[in-house]
């Protein structure tokens, strides 16, 4: 068992709590569900992602997709009663699922589709604005010297 003491990271640091508590959560391993559905997660580009997930036999309506605080989840949920077959060998799994995918900031989902028994969701990282690097012009003038900035006073009426 593994265990991580993250005091330290409390005591120096404001707002990071989340991503403490984001280790904590993938360090748990839970065998039941890790390896239904099978899934794949690709980059596409270099904000680019899409996570293609195995669902043989659910239909689009079967299937959930959800964000919620960062979280994606996707469910699959059998419509109906189960037809009493005898398998004689059932390779094809067709029990309910959920899976959940921890996103990092400014991961917008842009669209789900089925597709050949495939469930492909596009993820994009959209950065802000106000979050991308800009450049700063660097002023010739001399240290100290004041920059004036001319300015309009509206009239007083």
């Amino acid at each position: 068992m593994r265990s991580f003491d993250f005091s330290p990271l409390y005591r120096s640091t404001v707002g990071f709590d989340r991503l403490a508590n984001l280790l904590e959560t993938v360090t748990q391993f839970d065998p039941a569900t890790a390896s239904y559905p099978p899934y794949n997660i690709e980059q596409l580009a270099e904000n680019d992602y899409r996570i293609s997930m195995a669902v043989a036999g659910f239909s689009d309506k079967e299937l959930s997709v959800e964000v919620k605080e960062g979280v994606l989840t996707i469910t699959g949920k059998r419509a109906g009663e189960e037809p009493k077959t005898r398998f004689l060998y059932q390779g094809i799994a067709g029990r309910g699922f959920e899976r959940r995918f921890q996103l990092a900031d400014h991961m917008e989902i842009r669209g789900a589709r089925l597709e050949h028994g495939l469930l492909h969701i596009d993820i994009a990282r959209v950065i802000p604005e106000e979050k991308k690097a800009r450049k700063i012009a660097i002023s010739a003038g001399k240290v100290g010297e004041p920059k004036i900035v001319e300015a309009k006073v509206a009239d007083a009426a």
